[in-house]
């Protein structure tokens, strides 16, 4: 199969053609190959095979990577589904990865070249430069090896050398696109002209890219390649595919990627070393050397060692010092966080015409965001404080949790004073909360108690409250009390619809409900009702639409009633008896149950009316699915009518609570769950993770 050119190829075939014919030139690559008489179709014809052999060396270790998330907003844990892509990096199973990709993943599975599925768990993640690794389990392959693919070396690619990004696009099948390089130490700085580098995030407080210049590409990146990587035409991997816009497409260069991924398999982190200060170059400035002082973390350790914004650093450990571009910037960075913990680092300043040695001793870098989790019964959610937190909320301590969401109607919201989000949880029942982990702790001591002191900061001031725990419970809406009905729907034939008819306005049955008493009677679909007992039905506007019903509710159930109707032009009267209001769908009865993650309902005769399903046909009827819930992640949607769970018929809200309560307390791997949907009875798998909530990463929200 041919592979056809992108523009940007062609036009470079045409140019080294050009070129070649034009006098005795060397053309560089793979052109150099061809003797004079080669034509056009020969170096497509190469150029296929070199694409060819190149895609052949990585694509088997190309993986689909499809993540279930959990994250923590408005007070809840929310879950949900991501996708992306990945490479297998070694002969144990590494894949190598974004971070966005796995960020707050639950569950990770890959889908393999051969496209088998196999579960994978979060070996280490690193922010700060968005790559992360999962280890595959391996034993689900039962002995047989992976492929892997081998790491090329960023540093020798050209603007203008050609790259392939490969991925799984909108979590399709395994795709590849061809372009070229079009800027080999990509950086963002933070406005027109301006010198400094722009900080760029994952999300609100998770900084990124700080030591990345990016490998900027015209291969198209669309959602779903995001970490797969970036080929060079020798079959080696250059990069890791982050982010695409248009047809700009931007990789993390593979020497980079390469030394994370060996710190995250080997540690689980990258440990780096923090001066906490930031730098700009000369550029635009009077110096000839040297490189500017930006900003300096006050409190951090080149503030304590008495570097200040605006000072000219002109070496570091002796070792002269100029950086003039900003592209120069995220290269120094990276040197001093790669400097051992604990270390002395020397910084030789001007500050004015005074030259200054001072000794900075460096900290472990700590991660910007903390983990997070749910607190249900309390209604709440909450992240550990970092010390990075700590600072920027002007905290004289990292101790306690900060509050990041409130349920809408829970314990802590109806507190008085209620919780708020940036609160900081300081003490429960007058113990002091250290951290989220102990937090867990106490919330697996406390949630039980009626009422729960809490103690909180807000805004630098201190206040206690009451918690009163309760569980969330829809309540079951409002039933009217019985009223007459008739068994029929109706349309309300107003003078303008009348008057291309028969010129009567009235009240046309559209539907008579089977199994009712006024089916029994001598009505049929398109009478025209113009009376009720001699009084009048002649709807005038849209108002009166409903004039009809209403008079039958003002009579008593079991009351015989007399119809006058217009039927192909001739007058009728018919005596029907009224019955007791069937119950509607906006009065049914509801269960929501927040394991399984759906609600369902109770049947009510216009389900069965509009389905044409049986008077004998029981179940509940799925209302809402969370689309990553256990239920959603099985297959079941809203109008599913479920029919039995495992051996039990489900027929009313009564056995399908009672079946549920049964299921969690045997807590089995699956459940099989039958429904009918429309006019197929189905059967779905569910298997529920039945872990219980901590801050451990693999089982709640990291902060990316």
């Amino acid at each position: 199969m041919k592979i056809p050119l992108s523009p940007t190829v062609r036009r470079q075939l045409l140019s080294s053609l050009l070129v070649f014919l034009a006098g005795p030139f060397t053309v560089p690559g793979f052109f150099c190959a061809h003797a004079a008489e080669a034509a056009p179709e020969a170096f497509r014809d190469e150029l296929q095979e070199t694409i060819r052999e190149a895609r052949d060396r990585v694509f088997p270790a190309l993986v689909s990577i499809r993540v279930l998330t959990v994250d923590y907003r408005g007070g809840r844990e929310i879950k949900g589904q991501s996708v992306g892509s990945g490479t297998i990096i070694t002969a144990e199973g590494h894949v190598l990865t974004n971070q966005h990709v796995i960020d707050g993943g639950r569950t990770f599975l890959c889908t393999l070249s051969d496209k088998r599925e196999i579960p994978a768990t979060l070996l280490g993640e690193d922010p700060l430069t968005d790559l992360a690794v999962l280890q595959l389990e391996l034993e689900a392959l039962d002995g047989e090896t992976v492929p892997v693919a081998e790491f090329g070396s960023s540093e020798h690619l050209e603007i203008g050398d050609y790259v392939m990004a490969m991925g799984s696009p909108f979590s399709l099948s395994r795709s590849v696109s061809l372009g070229i390089v079009s800027n080999t130490e990509r950086v963002f700085a933070g406005g027109f002209g301006s010198q400094e580098l722009e900080e760029m995030q994952l999300e609100r407080g998770q900084r990124t890219g700080l030591f990345t210049r990016w490998i900027q590409h015209d291969a198209v990146i669309s959602p779903g390649n995001s970490g797969g990587p970036l080929v060079n035409l020798a079959g080696e991997v250059v990069g890791v595919n982050e982010l695409g816009s248009g047809p700009l497409g931007f990789a993390i260069p593979s020497d980079l990627a390469r030394r994370v991924a060996d710190e995250l398999i080997e540690h689980g982190e990258v440990a780096r070393a923090w001066h906490g200060l930031s730098f700009r170059p000369i550029q635009g400035t009077p110096f000839d050397h040297g490189t500017l002082v930006s900003s300096v973390v006050v409190d951090g350790p080149a503030g304590q060692a008495g570097i200040e914004a605006g000072d000219l650093v002109t070496a570091i450990d002796g070792e002269p010092l100029t950086l003039r571009f900003t592209e120069e910037i995220p290269l120094l960075l990276d040197r001093l966080a790669n400097l051992p913990i604990g270390h002395n680092t020397r910084f030789s300043i001007r500050r004015g015409e005074k030259g200054l040695d001072l000794e900075v001793t460096t900290e472990k870098l700590e991660k910007d965001l903390g983990d997070a989790a749910s607190f249900t019964s309390w209604g709440f959610t909450a992240r550990q404080i970092t010390p990075r937190m700590a600072r920027e909320l002007r905290l004289e301590t990292g101790r306690g949790v900060l509050i990041t969401g409130v349920r809408r109607g829970g314990p802590a919201q109806l507190a008085e004073p209620p919780l708020e989000p940036g609160d900081i949880l300081s003490q429960l029942e007058q113990r002091p909360v250290e951290s989220l982990a102990s937090l867990v702790e106490m919330h697996r001591e406390l949630e039980d108690l009626p009422e729960l002191l809490v103690g909180f900061a807000r805004r630098g001031t201190d206040h206690l409250t009451l918690l009163e725990s309760r569980e969330d419970s829809a309540e079951d809406p409002p039933r009217e009390l019985p009223k007459a009905w008739l068994g029929l729907a109706t349309q309300a034939v107003l003078p303008q619809l009348a008057a291309r008819l028969d010129g009567v306005t009235g009240f046309r049955i559209s539907r008579i409900y089977p199994g009712t008493l006024a089916a029994e009677a001598d009505l049929e679909t398109g009478d025209l009702i113009i009376a009720l007992d001699d009084e009048p039905m002649h709807p005038e506007s849209l108002q009166d639409s409903a004039l009809f019903h209403r008079r039958i509710r003002g009579r008593d159930i079991g009351d015989e009633i007399r119809l006058t109707v217009l039927r192909d032009g001739a007058r009728h009267e018919v005596p029907v008896t009224l019955e007791r209001t069937r119950l509607s769908k906006e009065e049914a009865r509801r269960h929501s149950d927040g394991d399984f993650e759906l609600s369902v309902r109770e049947l009510t005769f216009f389900d069965r009316d509009e389905q044409q399903w049986q008077d004998d046909l029981r179940g509940v009827l799925v209302e809402n699915v969370d689309p990553a819930g256990w239920a959603g992640l099985a297959g079941l949607r809203p109008g599913d009518l479920v029919l039995r769970i495992e051996d039990q018929e489900i027929r009313g809200l009564k056995s399908f609570r009672r079946t549920l309560d049964e299921i969690k307390e045997t807590r089995p791997e699956q459940v099989i769950v039958v429904v009918r949907r429309g006019i197929q009875t189905r059967f779905h798998f569910l298997e529920p993770d039945w872990s219980p909530e901590s801050p451990d990463r693999a089982h709640s929200r990291e902060a990316s």
